[in-house]
């Protein structure tokens, strides 16, 4: 399993009042979240926001790494630009291989030495 993080950091009042509150959870609800399910590959997104609302976190989960570029070189951009509107500054985008998961019943690929 792949996930990509995007991290960025909320400009003041996005979280609570952006036109008919359209703040960041509902943003993702209404218009990324149903972009993401139609992607191939797709799996979760799970999303923080830090308790003060300025700093937002969001993990989307995927089968594989080639599934990810696909999003990353198709889809994300409508994505970006959806963010884009509510981030003070960059989104800062990383990639990451899936270690283990609980929820995703995915357990260390190494045995313990």
């Amino acid at each position: 399993m792949y996930a990509r993080q995007v991290s960025m950091e909320l400009k003041p009042g996005s979280r609570k009042d952006f036109t008919h509150r359209k703040d960041f959870t509902h943003k993702i609800e209404a218009e990324i979240l149903p972009l993401l399910r139609k992607q191939k590959g797709f799996k979760d997104e799970i999303s923080f926001i830090s308790p003060d609302g300025k700093n937002v976190v969001a993990f989307s989960l995927w089968d594989n790494k080639e599934s990810a570029e696909a999003y990353r070189h198709g889809p994300y951009a409508e994505v970006n630009n959806t963010l884009s509107k509510l981030a003070q500054g960059k989104l800062r985008v990383k990639d990451f291989e899936v270690a283990n998961s609980t929820f995703h019943k995915i357990a260390a690929t190494q045995k313990a030495a």
